[in-house]
């Protein structure tokens, strides 16, 4: 099996010396992003009875703009991919490298409200290996935007398969949804749980190892 490739994801973008997921299109610039959905989300709370002349609300479509274009769902602007630093494999070493607890903070595209939880990464490395924060950041980073935890899942693994030119990856993740916990059957007890395993990780055994460092 090979890495990860632009077959398997969506379109691979090279950003900051690096490589990123993302889809090429037609893009307004960040201030324009900020005015169009301030607008929006201003008629939103007009429709709901809001007052917007209340001291209280009147900032608000302004503010809710910012948080999704800088924050919540930065994810979804390829160019604030984070820079990767890479070192030689210089020790040949071939053994897993594991990544626990990693946190993450996304949202439901169903709902648009959020879920977290945890993820778990591992990896063997070929030619190269990563600095053990920058999955961190890549995590963050692929997790600010809405999506389902799926497709959050195999996003992680292939993107790393492709930064680091291994297919063997994998990716667990564990959250709590708040589009179950607060609205529909309001159960705040249950956890998702989904896994993404590449090349080795198919194996039984290689998934074993991997999952009892976290469980």
């Amino acid at each position: 099996m090979k890495p990860a490739d632009q077959s398997r994801t969506s379109t691979v973008t090279q950003v900051n010396g690096t490589l990123c997921n993302g889809e090429n299109g037609q893009r307004l610039k960040k201030n324009d992003k900020i005015a169009e959905i301030a607008h929006h989300f201003g008629r939103i709370m007009e429709v709901l009875g809001l007052d917007l002349d209340d001291p209280s609300l009147k900032d608000t479509p302004a503010r809710v703009a910012k948080m999704f274009v800088n924050e919540a769902f930065v994810g979804l602007d390829e160019t604030q991919f984070p820079e990767v630093s890479f070192f030689d494999n210089t020790y040949n070493f071939d053994e897993m490298v594991v990544v626990n607890d990693i946190s993450l903070y996304s949202y439901c595209e169903h709902h648009f409200v959020p879920f977290f939880g945890k993820v778990n990464v591992a990896y063997f490395p070929n030619k190269k290996v990563i600095g053990l924060s920058k999955i961190n950041r890549i995590v963050d980073f692929i997790g600010r935007k809405p999506q389902v935890q799926e497709k959050l899942t195999r996003e992680i693994a292939e993107t790393l398969s492709v930064l680091l030119d291994t297919e063997h990856v994998a990716v667990y993740v564990e959250a709590n949804h708040l589009c179950v916990a607060s609205r529909g059957i309001k159960d705040h007890n249950s956890h998702t749980k989904t896994g993404s395993y590449l090349g080795k990780f198919k194996n039984e055994w290689t998934k074993k190892e991997f999952v009892s460092t976290f469980q």
